[in-house]
């Protein structure tokens, strides 16, 4: 039985430890980084030897590869893919062509993990940015208007699944106000709870029925002001359950970031108990796998219904001429090829 877990790996090979170790464990799926990559083939042989540890060769194999300053897969191999903000900019412009070079920039992202077998990104980021905030999530974002990032998010989505790829909404329930990075700090926010479903929650609600959706590591003072969402029971049933009324697979940010305290396996006991379907750890780290491992209990009732329903979305990529749309998508961005 698969557990309610994604864990990574510390190299672009894995270790005869990593192998017996995700073969008794069996998460849910993995993630990768840069230190795990290193040119096409030995990405597909890494893939192909994550999911053969859990003997299952659609395991969600998920990737941070938004673009900009967020993406593991970089020249030469592949190429740079501009920042959300890039799209938000054009949005304001021509709102039709913004939208169309959202889907194939999308799209193209799609292609690219699709050949090398992994079929989970962490994209789109609906985060709601307001000034004077951290610039954590900064160019991240499509824009600072909610209508502006539901309308490219919605774009971004399709060109995904449309290339067989599974789409991680982030940071639900908003994690455009916090004023501190999460990797390095727990953020608060102090707004009301009006003001942040006027806001900051709109764009989740619009785009609820992405497949999956990652957390915050941020505490809402209005909401639960003693703990961030991601173990919040409240915040997870009466803000993203309830408001937003998401009923995909939640799943946690990365246990190891510094906004979390305690011992990993209460982090991950904290996160399950208060209703995340999965939890994520990211570091490659055998001890504190480990530790992750005592708590990561199995997938079973809502959270196997969820991933089940998740993974039904998975299809092949549609016909699709990756040259053709990249020549079509700089010329909506007024780029030269």
């Amino acid at each position: 039985m698969r557990t309610r877990v994604i864990y990574g790996c510390a190299g672009p090979l894995l270790s005869a430890d990593e192998r017996a170790f995700f073969r008794d464990t069996q998460p849910w799926g993995f993630i990768l980084f840069a230190r795990n990559i290193e040119q096409p083939d030995q990405v597909r042989s890494l893939v192909a030897a994550l999911r053969d540890c859990v003997g299952d060769d659609a395991a969600p194999v998920l990737i941070d590869q938004e673009g900009g300053r967020v993406a593991r897969l970089k020249p030469p191999y592949w190429r740079t893919r501009p920042p959300a903000a890039r799209f938000g900019a054009a949005y304001a412009q021509n709102p039709e062509s913004a939208r169309e070079a959202t889907y194939l920039n999308a799209r193209l992202i799609a292609h690219d993990l699709a050949e090398l077998g992994i079929n989970v990104d962490c994209l789109p980021v609906l985060d709601v940015p307001v000034p004077g905030a951290h610039d954590i999530i900064g160019d991240r974002a499509f824009a600072s208007d909610p209508a502006t990032i539901i309308d490219l998010g919605r774009a971004q989505i399709e060109g995904l699944l449309e290339g067989g790829v599974l789409p991680v909404m982030k940071h639900i329930p908003g994690h455009g106000r916090a004023g501190a990075d999460s990797h390095l700090a727990l953020p608060r926010v102090a707004a009301s709870a009006e003001e942040l479903s006027a806001s900051d929650f709109v764009t989740f609600r619009s785009l609820d029925k992405c497949p999956i959706a990652m957390t915050a590591h941020v505490v809402y003072d209005s909401i639960d002001p003693q703990r961030p969402a991601t173990t919040s029971p409240k915040v997870i049933r009466d803000v993203i359950r309830g408001e937003i009324g998401f009923d995909g697979v939640l799943l946690s940010d990365d246990l190891s970031m510094q906004a979390l305290e305690g011992p990993l396996a209460v982090r991950a006991k904290a996160a399950l108990f208060a209703g995340c379907d999965v939890v994520l750890h990211c570091n490659g780290d055998m001890g504190e796998m480990k530790d992750v491992a005592t708590e990561a209990k199995i997938l079973d009732g809502a959270a196997l219904r969820r991933t089940g329903q998740a993974t039904a979305r998975l299809s092949q990529p549609q016909a699709f001429d990756p040259k053709a749309a990249e020549a079509r998508l700089m010329a909506l961005l007024g780029e030269v090829a």
